[in-house]
């Protein structure tokens, strides 16, 4: 796929998670998609129970985009995520405090769907904000 056809592929994916449509953007995903990411369950349907919890432990979730990069296989994306942590997400228990964190996602595309994916996020800021370990 093209540079921009990828970029579109993204920029789609993201405006169906931001407006919490999970089937618009599990339609996204090729049924072999695996993701490389810890915490997320296998195939599209964990990814789907990955968001529910998000949504649910950040009631208020938004997200920013600060970059994209892609090329003919590959798009990835640098984004600040935020919210009231007010639920369990993944390891943390609930603080009821306001956390801001970054995350870099890369999915590889084929036949314009996601098949691959790998996140690196900021854990460590997120575990300082909760009060999981002490801060600066």
């Amino acid at each position: 796929m093209s540079v921009e056809a990828n970029k579109a592929l993204r920029q789609k994916w993201y405006d169906l998670i931001v407006s919490r449509d999970l089937d618009g953007a599990i339609a996204l995903l090729s049924p072999d998609f695996v993701s490389h990411a810890p915490g997320i369950p296998p195939g599209p349907e964990g990814v789907r129970q990955f968001f529910e919890m998000q949504f649910a432990a950040f009631p208020d979730h938004k997200t920013t985009t600060l970059n994209v990069i892609a090329d003919d296989q590959y798009v990835a994306h640098h984004m600040r995520s935020e919210g009231t942590h007010s639920g369990q997400f993944l390891f943390l228990p609930p603080s009821g405090k306001y956390l801001i964190w970054e995350f870099i996602d890369i999915f590889r595309v084929r036949d314009n769907k996601f098949v691959e994916h790998w996140v690196e996020s900021d854990t460590f800021a997120m575990m300082q904000q909760a009060g999981m370990i002490p801060g600066q």
